[in-house]
């Protein structure tokens, strides 16, 4: 292997290196917010929720709730779907919860 291909490799594994910070970054800061990472904690125990039972776990208000479920849900942590006028809310990807149980640890 010559100089130039090392380069070249080092170069690649730097770029893979910083698309992982940046989507690390993306995700953390989607968690920076007490009543997301309440939500999170919530649907991590119970599976699915409506927005009705997360307002009333949660204990904020409809509209405040609905700004951070719509966040959560366009950066892709949360799946959404309809029975009948409910809107049920889950975990997208389930690789979250020990994330943020790490960071719920290491603030004790």
């Amino acid at each position: 292997m010559n100089a130039c291909s090392c380069i070249c490799v080092n170069d690649e594994i730097k770029k893979m290196e910083k698309i992982k910070l940046e989507k690390a970054a993306y995700i953390l800061k989607a968690l920076s917010h007490e009543t997301r990472l309440c939500v999170l904690t919530q649907l991590a125990e119970t599976e699915e929720m409506s927005v009705t039972e997360l307002m009333q776990e949660v204990g904020c208000e409809q509209s405040l709730l609905s700004h951070h479920l719509t966040d959560l849900r366009a950066k892709g942590i949360l799946n959404s779907r309809r029975e009948g006028q409910r809107n049920l809310y889950s975990i997208n990807n389930k690789e979250i919860i020990p994330l943020i149980e790490c960071v719920l640890n290491y603030c004790k």
